[in-house]
């Protein structure tokens, strides 16, 4: 089925729809660990893996934005489920740069194939070998990869002891084992679970070499797909198709809130909880922590692919302030979540109560790295401040 002629607005409305149905099956795909069959059937009929694919294989190719506007509407539903669009999604833009004979591989006989990865580069090793690369290692997080037939490897290529390329590596699922290592305290149906793969070999075209993704037209799926959308940087801003899964998630616990607190009174006074000072204040500031981290995320997008339009490259100050962002847009909507909670009383313990899940979810995906404070804000305080970062991939 071909998405090409769907634009942003019936996107989001498509998204919108499956809000209801991914609350009522979030605790069922829970008990699953990964993403159900239903679920999955039901985001391909929409095309809501396929909104960041090249229209030249029927995908919609819409303005960058949508990466992170489509997975925070799904949140709202189920944060997992956001997660893993957002991820299974994102491997659609990325397979976009790789050399066209990778995107004829995948997408001519599967245009609707799922792409997991495994991102850490030095969980992966390669060597370079005639045609390719020789590459081994052991991934965990790969999001989504129980419905993925590919999946994306992050390698260090070395020469000796020397670090010489940086590479993401596309695999079969032919070629790498599956490790049922998922057993987490939140985002269970995101079915993250490990990889391992063993001497794989990876011919040169299906081995993505990340410093020729770093903003620019110098990535090798450069021909086939001009569009400004490919040309943003992925070191820069990747993270926040992830960070929309928290923000809906925050905005979840919000809505599930107000409409408890509308109808509930204390338990001992018979008082309305809503004629509290104390409760309408933690509302509002919870409601405005949502809203500004979802307009940090935004504005992050829609600048990048603004510079891209304009032919233009961001510096590296502009990409580490992109990352410094999302992560403090994650601090405020945990902090969101945690208010929230914290009003459910005693209520909020209960399995039978979603806000104890969207609460688990909501620190298990600010545990990622990306929304590491430490590890995201002193990169862009060093630089304001006059230091100098290194990162070959960024």
């Amino acid at each position: 089925m071909s998405f090409a002629q769907v634009g942003y607005d019936e996107a989001m409305r498509r998204a919108g729809a499956l809000v209801t149905v991914l609350r009522e099956r979030a605790a069922g795909d829970e008990s699953l660990r990964q993403m159900s069959k239903d679920t999955e059937s039901d985001l391909h009929r929409a095309g809501l893996f396929r909104f960041h694919q090249p229209r030249r294989w029927g995908g919609m190719e819409l303005p960058f934005v949508a990466l992170f506007d489509i997975p925070a509407e799904i949140g709202r539903g189920c944060a997992s489920t956001a997660w893993n669009v957002a991820n299974l999604a994102v491997h659609h833009w990325l397979l976009a740069l790789y050399d066209p004979r990778a995107q004829d591989e995948v997408w001519s006989e599967n245009p609707d194939a799922l792409i997991a990865s495994g991102i850490a580069y030095a969980q992966g090793r390669g060597t370079r070998v005639d045609g390719g690369f020789s590459i081994s290692g052991f991934w965990n997080f790969s999001s989504g990869v129980d419905a993925s037939g590919w999946n994306m490897l992050a390698v260090m290529v070395r020469d000796g002891d020397r670090v010489v390329d940086h590479r993401m590596c596309l695999v079969p699922k032919s070629d790498y084992e599956i490790v049922d290592d998922w057993q987490v305290v939140g985002m269970r149906s995101t079915g993250s679970k490990s990889v391992r793969a063993t001497d794989v070999f990876v011919p040169e075209h299906r081995a993505l070499c990340m410093y020729q993704a770093r903003g620019g037209s110098e990535f090798p799926g450069a021909s086939a797909n001009p569009g400004a959308l490919y040309r943003v940087p992925i070191g820069a801003i990747s993270s926040h198709c992830l960070a929309a899964a928290g923000v809906g998630n925050a905005q979840a616990a919000l809505e599930l809130t107000t409409e408890a607190i509308k109808e509930r009174s204390t338990s001992y006074t018979a008082a309305r909880m809503r004629d509290f000072q104390a409760v309408q204040l933690r509302v509002a500031r919870a409601g405005a922590q949502i809203d500004a981290a979802r307009l940090i995320c935004r504005a992050d997008c829609l600048e990048a692919q603004g510079v891209a339009e304009q032919g233009r490259l961001m510096t590296i100050e502009d990409k580490l302030r992109c990352r410094r962002n999302v992560a403090y847009a994650m601090e405020l909507c945990t902090d969101a979540v945690d208010s929230l909670h914290a009003l459910a009383g005693a209520n909020g313990i209960y399995d039978r109560y979603p806000i104890q899940r969207l609460f688990r979810d909501q620190h298990a995906l600010a545990a990622h790295i990306g929304f590491s404070w430490d590890a995201q804000g002193s990169p862009w305080g060093l630089v304001a401040l006059g230091g100098e970062f290194v990162s070959p991939t960024l």
